[in-house]
């Protein structure tokens, strides 16, 4: 079933909301979720074999690994070039890795949110209604992401 409204909390078969009637309609368990899971990753691994791969960050940035289905006969197919995804990134500096090797600092202590989230508090602790006015720059890219985490943790989604 594809419905395009699970992100709307109303999952007409109750698997992607929270709203106990819906949910009601949903005969799966846990288990089934972990058993499928589990399913995936042994297919990958497979996959994986047949492709000389052990791990999945061997197969990052093997684009020689990729090819276009040329059995593929469609009006919107047709025509499209797909050659420059399937080249090799560029190596910009020697010793670079494609995935992540080491720990990134974010730096969301420094993050506007965190005002943002100080100045919100008599909204979030009791409902009072609070205005804020605040200057936001190219570097706030995430403006508001923290404080609205915070509201969904407190209120729910």
């Amino acid at each position: 079933i594809m419905m395009r409204k699970c992100h709307l909390n109303t999952c007409p078969v109750g698997i992607a909301t929270q709203d106990p009637e819906l949910r009601k309609k949903f005969k799966g368990k846990p288990e089934h979720v972990v058993n499928y899971m589990f399913m995936v990753a042994e297919e990958m691994r497979s996959i994986m074999a047949e492709l000389g791969m052990r791990t999945v960050n061997e197969m990052i940035g093997r684009v020689d690994l990729l090819d276009t289905d040329k059995a593929v006969d469609h009006w919107k197919a047709n025509g499209l070039d797909l050659s420059r995804i399937l080249e090799p990134a560029q190596v910009i500096f020697d010793n670079t890795e494609f995935y992540r090797t080491q720990e990134q600092d974010h730096g969301l202590e420094k993050a506007l949110d965190n005002e943002l989230i100080r100045l919100a508090q008599p909204a979030l602790e009791s409902g009072e209604t609070v205005h804020i006015e605040h200057e936001i720059i190219n570097i706030n890219r995430v403006v508001g992401t923290m404080l609205s985490n915070e509201v969904c943790k407190r209120y729910g989604a």
